[in-house]
């Protein structure tokens, strides 16, 4: 099972740049505005695939798993 590797500010921040690209995607009727999906799944997942090959993480060590 892959452990989570996304941060709790790591979160909210893709939480917010996901909505910004909907709304963006939204305003201009584009569907590429869905790809604001993305970053507001790995926010609420914890765990991001392109943070494994580069051995990125941005949680808190102390944080509970």
């Amino acid at each position: 099972m892959l452990a989570c590797n996304v941060g709790k500010t790591d979160k909210i921040v893709r939480v917010i740049i996901g909505i910004v690209i909907l709304a963006v995607g939204y305003y201009f009727k584009s569907w590429f505005g869905l790809i604001g999906i993305i970053p507001i799944l790995t926010a609420v997942f914890g765990r991001c695939g392109l943070y494994y090959p580069f051995k990125i993480d941005t949680t808190d060590k102390t944080e509970t798993k």
